[in-house]
């Protein structure tokens, strides 16, 4: 509906898109970009390339599996012109935004903490963000759009363009590394239950 009503003319209607989608696109961009100065940037840009091509926006997909295509080669594009590598950032696992039950902070409190449990979890947190940082650009970004950001394969398959099958891969072969990464640190937890 909002789309609608910035193509008959309402500009308020598109400030209410950016305000809806800003941190997402954020949080999305400082996946892939390691210079946290660049995301505002890049972000901005995503938002100007939507604004622009909005009436190509057919509407067969979610706005947002849209906007995260645009968001992706437009992240893309410039670290291409930057000739950086795409990483992931630490601060895209911090989160100021406690209300997102989408995004995980790794502050979640158990019942039994002690010394040594916050310790085994912050070691076993570096671990996973290690392994997925060091994943192929594809199986990270797959696993990243499942995980963290909740998308339907359907969904993904669209916003990656590539068939569902190949998704379904690219995410089981994404688990499989990490998997393979954190059990030893795992195994090493006797009687703990992760």
């Amino acid at each position: 509906m909002l789309v609608e009503r910035v193509l008959a003319g309402d500009q308020g209607a598109f400030e209410l898109l950016v305000i809806k989608y800003q941190r997402r696109i954020q949080r999305l961009i400082g996946r892939m970009v390691r210079d946290v100065d660049l995301v505002e940037d890049i972000a901005q840009e995503t938002f100007i390339r939507a604004y622009r091509a909005l009436h190509q926006f057919r509407g067969d997909a979610q706005f947002y599996t849209w906007l995260y295509r645009i968001a992706v080669n437009t992240a893309k594009k410039f670290l291409l012109e930057l000739k950086r590598d795409p990483t992931i950032s630490e601060n895209a696992f911090k989160s100021d935004d406690e209300g997102d039950e989408t995004f995980w902070t790794g502050s979640e409190p158990t019942t039994d903490e002690t010394p040594e449990s916050v310790l085994a979890a912050k070691e076993i947190a570096a671990a996973v963000n290690r392994a997925l940082e060091a994943l192929p650009q594809e199986l990270r970004e797959a696993l990243v759009l499942r995980e963290i950001e909740g998308l339907s394969y359907e969904e993904i398959s669209e916003a990656m363009n590539c068939p569902i099958g190949t998704v379904r891969s690219r995410i089981f072969r994404a688990r499989e590394t990490i998997s393979g990464k954190v059990r030893p640190m795992l195994e090493r937890q006797t009687g703990k239950r992760w």
